[in-house]
């Protein structure tokens, strides 16, 4: 049996700044544990187990809520809440394409939720390479996407590695995206092997810093200069650096001086489900009727101030 609800630190119902540093490094210890394979995805598809979280992304600049990656869970009803480190080793392409086309839809069913309740926010989702290629992704955007003039449009992240081993393929869906408000963003950068002039002609949205090299930037040389390199590189790419696995005050403070647009990670907000978020979002957001804002005002949490 799992635990309970109240005591299992993936499912933290309260208020973010009040989750402690225990608390907080805990959720870190489980959400990187290396755990082996207990339910497939396609048994949890089949029992509608499989749910879409989202952690928020923050924009530095405005201090305020920008957007989220939506992240797969497992909510079992005895096992409890699954991280993909649970389902997703030695998962099959087919089983990943079914999990891929389940995130795509329901993240753009969740933002015409999100966009009625006064937010609207740019969501993405994580997809490998070598099947998001393979995906009908135009045919599904244009049947499933949100019929609202306020959409700001997809964002899919594609790993670093991924995505300079498959440039060719890389450069043909992105120009194939460009009429389907459809963006990439290459995540976990700095991971991989990239060469710089795979990517230099290659349209992405976002660049995002792999966290083993966020981590300690503060105080480590080396991952602060990495970092550093990291963001002046996606700016002159002409696109938006992000910071992910952010875990302590001291690191946001240095990504903040370092000219880092946005950030994640648990020191800002663990991923959380939909009902939680959008609690988060009134919380800390006074949604605008009739707005178009793609960071709606107010603080997300003081930590960013």
């Amino acid at each position: 049996m799992g635990e309970s609800e109240s005591d299992d630190v993936r499912s933290w119902s309260g208020p973010i700044e009040q989750m402690g540093d225990a608390e907080r490094r805990a959720l870190i210890d489980v959400m990187t544990a290396d755990e082996g394979p207990s339910v497939t995805v396609t048994e949890a598809l089949r029992n509608n187990w499989l749910e879409i979280w989202y952690q928020p992304k923050i924009d530095f600049k405005h201090k305020c809520l920008a957007g989220a990656e939506a992240l797969a869970r497992i909510n079992h009803p005895q096992l409890g809440v699954l991280l993909p480190g649970s389902f997703l080793a030695d998962v099959d392409d087919d089983a990943i394409a079914e999990l891929a086309e389940h995130a795509l839809l329901v993240t753009m069913s969740d933002w015409v939720m999100f966009e009625k309740a006064g937010f609207n926010l740019h969501l993405a989702i994580n997809v490998p390479a070598g099947v998001l290629f393979r995906m009908p992704v135009t045919e599904l955007v244009a049947e499933y996407r949100p019929k609202s003039e306020r959409w700001p449009g997809l964002i899919i992240e594609v790993n670093e590695d991924q995505i300079v081993s498959d440039i060719g393929l890389a450069h043909e869906f992105a120009a194939e995206m460009r009429g389907s408000a459809v963006s990439i963003s290459i995540d976990d950068f700095g991971a991989g092997y990239s060469s710089f002039s795979s990517l230099r002609n290659l349209s992405f949205a976002e660049l995002k810093v792999d966290r083993s090299f966020v981590r300690d930037c503060a105080t480590d040389t080396t991952n602060a200069a990495i970092c550093q390199t990291a963001i002046d590189l996606s700016h002159r790419f002409g696109s938006a650096a992000v910071a992910e696995g952010i875990e302590t005050q001291a690191d946001l403070q240095a990504l903040m001086a370092m000219g880092c647009d946005f950030g994640q990670g648990v020191l800002i907000a663990p991923p959380m489900p939909k009902e939680r978020f959008l609690d988060l979002l009134h919380q800390r957001n006074k949604p605008r009727a009739g707005a178009a804002p793609a960071q709606p005002g107010g603080k997300l949490v003081d930590r960013v101030a």
